[in-house]
C-alpha cells in the first residue's frame, strides 16, 4: 500500500487542486464489499461510484458505502427527476472514460452532478476508487466536495 505508482487522472486533478490523499493499490477481489475487507477497512468508509440516467436523459453519479443498495427513488428526489436507472455497463466507459469496478468520482470525462451518502458528511476521510482496477484513493469528503462538487443526500435503500 502507498508505493510509488502511475498517477491516475483522478490522482492528477487531486494534486492540481492541492488536495491531500493517500491511495491504497490492492489485488482485484471483485466487490466492493471484498475490495473493503481486502483493506481493512469497514465498510461504511469505503464507497462505489454509480452511474445513472435520469428520464430528463441527464446522467448522475451516485457514492455509497459498499455494502449499501442504491434506492432509485431517493436518486432520483436528490436529483430531481421523475426517476432514474442504472446506466448499461457497456455505456460506462465511453461516457466517463473509467470501467466498471474503477470508476472515480474525481476525473469523468464530463463533470455530472454527483450526490454522496449524507452518512459521509461526518466521516474524517473516505475511500473511493481512484481511477482504475486494484487503487482506492482516501480522503476527505469536504476534499470531494472541492474536488467534483459533491451533494450530500439520503440514497441508500433501507
Amino acid at each position: 500500500m502507498g508505493k510509488k505508482e502511475e498517477k491516475t487522472n483522478a490522482m492528477r486533478i487531486l494534486d492540481s487542486l492541492g488536495i491531500p490523499y493517500d491511495f491504497y493499490l490492492y489485488d482485484n477481489v471483485g466487490s466492493a464489499d471484498r475490495v473493503a475487507a481486502a483493506l481493512g477497512v469497514p465498510p461504511d468508509e469505503l464507497y462505489k461510484t454509480l452511474v445513472t440516467v435520469g428520464r430528463s436523459g441527464r446522467h448522475y453519479v451516485f457514492m455509497l458505502r459498499c455494502d449499501g443498495e442504491l434506492d432509485l427513488k431517493k436518486a432520483a428526489r436528490a436529483a430531481g427527476e421523475k426517476a432514474v436507472e442504472m446506466i448499461p455497463q457497456k455505456e460506462l466507459l465511453p461516457l466517463t472514460g473509467y470501467v466498471h469496478g474503477g470508476c472515480s468520482p474525481v476525473g469523468m470525462k464530463k463533470p455530472f452532478p454527483t450526490f454522496l451518502d449524507g452518512i459521509a458528511e461526518d466521516k474524517e476521510r473516505i475511500f473511493c476508487s481512484g481511477g482504475r482496477i486494484g487503487c482506492q484513493i482516501r480522503l476527505s469528503p469536504a476534499d470531494l466536495v472541492r474536488a467534483c462538487g459533491v451533494t450530500f443526500a439520503d440514497l441508500i435503500r433501507e
